[in-house]
């Protein structure tokens, strides 16, 4: 009895130790893969689905529920943009205020909702010179570490900001605000996540030929066509079932966002590169920071705004 109960436990810790060595061989293949994929994408895929899918829930509510909900998470988004872009540009050397660039940014939303196309203009040149007197004001303030040195800069630099974030992202917000609008914001924005999700798969599956290798490496030229080929299925699907439109609108609108989509990316990598760091900002993980969110929504606001006025 006794050699039997040891050859039992000697059989139990043999299996309990098999699979542990089996346990650690699958975890160590996993986190292989993992590191493989995030390699590859430049990202951390598990913290990017989960923050992106946070975002997208946040945007889907607000637009089909109550689109007045859109305004503060539109405001936030942007404020908290403006912030991480004006921190970059201090770190590459341009003083730019950070507060009022904030404030002024966050004030173009709900001028542009209530006030219209007016509000949404008066509001973004309103911004401009808000900031811009702000940083004349800096150099006559007594202890101001600002001064005269790069003022043409810097005011250039608080410019970009408010026409790249205030301008471009106030076109969604107008277009919310205009009847049935929030449909097409809605529309757009998911077919910018579906043009990103088409050129991840197929740049990681089969990209080879790099698309602009100074700017952004990652990006390639099968990639590129992944995302024309889900953006096109996408525009027709959005356009005939939630914009009511005929289908070769949908390929049209498919064909605008996934170029414009393209180019926002671009330019953001550009702007990356000339400000010299590899994210603007590490507030949000997978993603680098907000501005790596919208880099492909802000330039896609102003043609899906235009194409509801001459459509819808």
């Amino acid at each position: 009895m006794q050699a039997t109960k040891a050859d039992f436990t000697a059989q139990v810790q043999a299996t309990r130790a098999d699979l542990t060595a089996q346990v650690k061989a699958r975890r160590a293949q996993i986190d292989a893969t993992t590191e493989r994929i995030n390699a590859r994408s430049g990202r951390n895929l598990a913290f990017a689905v989960l923050f992106g899918l946070l975002l997208g829930g946040a945007m889907l509510v607000s637009l089909l529920v109550v689109k007045e909900l859109f305004l503060p998470v539109a405001a936030a988004l942007v404020g908290f943009t403006a912030f991480e872009l004006a921190t970059a540009m201090r770190q590459a050397g341009r003083d730019v205020p950070r507060v009022p660039v904030v404030l002024a940014t966050i004030a173009v939303v709900p001028f542009t909702y209530y006030l219209g196309s007016a509000g949404q203009w008066f509001g973004v040149l309103g911004a401009i010179a808000v900031v811009a007197l702000w940083r004349l004001a800096e150099i006559v303030v007594p202890g101001s570490a600002a001064g005269r040195h790069g003022l043409l800069a810097d005011l250039g630099a608080g410019t970009f900001i408010l026409v790249y974030l205030a301008g471009l992202g106030s076109f969604a917000v107008a277009l919310t605000a205009l009847p049935n609008g929030q449909y097409w914001t809605l529309a757009f924005l998911v077919l910018v996540v579906v043009c990103d999700i088409g050129a991840y798969a197929s740049g990681l599956s089969f990209g080879k030929h790099p698309m602009a290798p100074t700017i952004s490496p990652k990006k390639t030229w099968e990639g590129f066509a992944g995302a024309v080929v889900a953006a096109l299925v996408g525009g027709v699907l959005f356009g005939v079932l939630l914009l009511d439109q005929p289908w070769w609108f949908g390929l049209l609108f498919g064909l605008v966002i996934v170029l414009t989509a393209t180019m926002g990316d671009l330019a953001e990598s550009l702007l990356k590169r000339d400000l010299g760091v590899k994210d603007i900002s590490s507030w949000l993980p997978g993603h680098g920071g907000f501005l790596d969110r919208l880099d492909s929504i802000l330039p896609s606001a102003l043609p899906a705004y235009l194409l509801f006025l001459l459509f819808a």
